[in-house]
């Protein structure tokens, strides 16, 4: 199932470059954009269509989507298009339910002479969704030798028009213009440009900071080296039934101390809590650039703080705190000891990965604890709640994920992951974007 899945992914996609950029094998220079983190709904924006605001990054999102009016005169797309076969491929949830899938797009069907509506949704709720044209955008980014900025590139990339109200009643930042979709999708924005730019089907995430797009070396900061030849690796997973999200292939989960000569506390998980259900395709360990907070099922998720409890007791000097909600495991700050450059020292949490990775997912406490409240420290990992309980096992959240670099090579179905960044001379904002354009 799964590899039908990408083959299917890989014909679209060869259908997208014969069909709208022609069938030329030219490559082209990888692509950088900068990404900025909003202040008020903690979503990532990318500065990447021409004449409008930012779009919201969507990890797991199929679709790029804009709002623009039904009498604007946009490019649309018929029913039998290439581009309309590309975007029937996931389909957005029902009223009510969510699915970090991704939940993007439906087709009208039968009619080749109809013009093709795509279903761009809401990415944080995705409960609200609506119907508008598939069109095409105006975009541009910079050309980067994976150092610097070099100069400017536009493209076209194919999206939806979404109307306005979804714009406005989504849970947006101010200003943003849609969504950017970079999941496992033929028009995901990373998908687009692989097939228009022939540089490969890698991109990196650097949160907040900078998005390359392409194979390319990558510098960030004054760290001298290029960081691909440093970094850990995994094979990611990928879900049976068409989900466009990434999946690490986790084993287990526990905690330790890196200064205490102790066993690491495992946590006491239901046999198979972390497995990836291939009938149902429910289950598993995914990223999100959308959730805020890390998110585990609920028998996870009282496995692990029963574990982390236990951990962080265990020197017998750490205090704790009423919670702070959403928070639930809260902690004194004059009870807890300062590190240089890495924050607090509390117990790192660790995934343990399956066969192929080079080295477990390591959250340390600058990506673990956030304050919550005067000389209070939580762990920043929530609790689903509902429907959510038959939703991934864990959902890793963009605070797990900042100051981290990670690359994604859909090819290998590879992802290469630095581990937080402090201390190492390498910056998520250290990309020189200052380079004359």
């Amino acid at each position: 199932m799964r590899r039908l899945f990408f083959h299917h992914l890989l014909a679209v996609s060869a259908l997208l470059l014969a069909a709208q950029w022609g069938g030329g094998r030219a490559v082209h220079a990888p692509l950088v954009s900068p990404l900025a983190k909003d202040p008020a709904t903690s979503l990532y924006t990318i500065f990447i269509k021409d004449g409008s605001g930012p779009l919201v990054v969507d990890l797991a999102g199929p679709l790029i989507w804009s709002a623009c009016a039904c009498a604007s005169g946009h490019p649309t797309f018929p029913c039998g298009s290439a581009e309309c076969a590309a975007a029937s491929g996931f389909s957005c949830p029902p009223q009510g339910q969510e699915d970090y899938g991704g939940g993007g797009a439906a087709v009208d069907g039968g009619d080749h002479r109809c013009m093709c509506t795509a279903r761009p949704c809401d990415p944080v709720t995705r409960a609200r969704c609506a119907a508008g044209d598939l069109t095409s955008f105006a975009m541009s980014a910079n050309a980067t030798d994976g150092r610097n900025a070099l100069y400017p590139v536009s493209f076209q990339a194919v999206g939806a028009c979404a109307p306005n109200w979804l714009l406005r009643s989504s849970s947006l930042p101010a200003g943003a213009a849609g969504v950017a979709g970079f999941g496992r999708a033929p028009l995901s924005l990373p998908s687009q440009l692989a097939a228009q730019r022939g540089f490969g089907r890698r991109f990196a995430l650097c949160l907040p900071g900078v998005a390359i797009f392409g194979d390319t070396p990558i510098h960030l900061g004054s760290y001298p080296p290029d960081l691909m030849t440093t970094i850990a690796s995994t094979p990611l997973a990928a879900n049976p039934r068409g989900s466009g999200g990434y999946y690490l292939p986790v084993e287990a989960i526990s905690v330790s101390w890196s200064n205490w000569n102790v066993a690491p506390t495992r946590a006491a998980l239901p046999p198979g809590a972390l497995e990836l259900d291939a009938a149902t395709g429910r289950g598993g360990v995914t990223l999100s650039t959308v959730r805020r907070y890390t998110a585990m099922r609920p028998d996870v998720y009282r496995a692990f703080v029963q574990a982390f409890g236990e951990a962080i007791g265990r020197p017998g000097y750490v205090k704790t705190m009423p919670a702070v909600p959403p928070f639930e495991l809260c902690y004194d700050t004059f009870s807890l000891r300062r590190v240089k450059v890495l924050g607090w020292d509390v117990p790192s949490i660790r995934l343990e990965l399956g066969a192929g990775a080079t080295m477990n997912w390591t959250v340390g406490a600058g990506n673990s604890m956030v304050q919550a409240a005067e000389r209070t420290l939580c762990l920043a990992v929530v609790e689903m709640h509902g429907a959510e309980a038959a939703a991934p096992a864990v959902v890793i959240g963009g605070y797990q994920v900042e100051d981290n670099l990670l690359v994604f090579e859909e090819d290998k179905e590879v992802l290469h992951f630095s581990g937080l960044l402090w201390g190492s001379g390498a910056t998520c904002s250290g990309f020189n974007f200052t380079a004359p354009l």
